[in-house]
């Protein structure tokens, strides 16, 4: 069934009190969460001794980490040109360099926490991202190399302000990394909020390359603009989405991200809603016989 291998980002419940989302996540009853914030910290900035009281924190409630979603490769190839930019979720802008080295510590971290997935991306978009095509690959085979060695997954995410900001990118930059220790994590939300047509369209640029999903819808509104809702009320068809999903044989799992929040509530209010929606178009998608 979906709903069991359904999670949620920690911070999209309650973004600086990590304690009371994993609360809020099993009285869900939901098993599996993505790591990003704790406490207002980057978990890429953490140290030794708070991962460790971030994994007991996870474990006495029962729930697994499906992957950390670190911020890494959101930086510019070069600081001269002029590239656009994005969430950082409290990342110090910071050299190609810097972050393969970073990698290193995302990775023992991932360990740390029982998890193998870790989420990256392909640098803040250039004006011209085709024009840097192979230097993006040749620093993301870099990263796939030493996520090899060390038996972990990269999910590369589809993000309009990156490079690979759309299916048709991430797909092409993931099958030129060419390696199985990187694979696509598909956003469907992030290409309708990039006002692209996320499925059947962008799905099938990926589905060949796909490794994990995050749940989030949006639209563009007249004056050009972008909001993210939650599912079920922006433009991706989740119902045919999830059917495609299941008879194209993806067992793998899916994460609410949802960045919305209902005007003068709060992001756990936003949570819900996506997830109770969720629960009905996954309803509907494969019905009781």
């Amino acid at each position: 069934m979906v709903m069991d291998r359904l999670g949620i980002l920690t911070d999209e419940v309650y973004p600086d009190q990590f304690e009371k989302s994993l609360d809020w996540i099993v009285e869900q009853g939901l098993k599996h969460i993505e790591v990003r914030v704790v406490d207002g910290v980057n978990i890429s900035n953490m140290t030794d001794e708070q991962v460790a009281a971030v994994r007991h924190q996870i474990e006495k409630r029962g729930l697994s980490v499906t992957a950390i979603a670190s911020p890494l490769y959101k930086c510019a190839l070069d600081p001269n040109r002029k590239v656009a930019s994005g969430d950082v979720f409290g990342q110090a802008e910071e050299s190609v360099e810097a972050h393969h080295e970073k990698l290193k510590r995302v990775i023992a971290i991932t360990k740390m926490l029982g998890a193998r997935n870790i989420r990256i991306f392909s640098f803040w978009r250039e004006t011209e991202p085709e024009r840097y095509f192979d230097e993006i690959v040749a620093h993301l085979k870099t990263a796939a190399a030493l996520a090899e060695k060390e038996g972990v997954m990269l999910l590369q995410e589809n993000e309009p302000a990156c490079n690979g900001g759309f299916a048709e990118e991430v797909g092409s930059i993931v099958r030129a990394v060419g390696s199985p220790a990187m694979k696509v994590l598909w956003d469907p939300g992030n290409e309708a909020y990039g006002g692209r047509p996320a499925f059947p369209e962008g799905y099938g640029f990926i589905k060949d390359v796909l490794a994990h999903v995050h749940i989030k819808d949006a639209y563009v509104l007249p004056d050009g603009s972008s909001r993210c809702v939650p599912v079920g009320s922006g433009n991706v068809p989740f119902i045919a989405q999830l059917q495609a999903l299941k008879e194209d044989g993806y067992e793998g799992l899916f994460t609410i991200e949802t960045h919305y929040k209902p005007e003068g509530g709060t992001k756990a209010a936003g949570s819900k809603m996506t997830l109770d929606a969720f629960r009905v178009l996954t309803g509907e998608a494969f019905p009781a016989k």
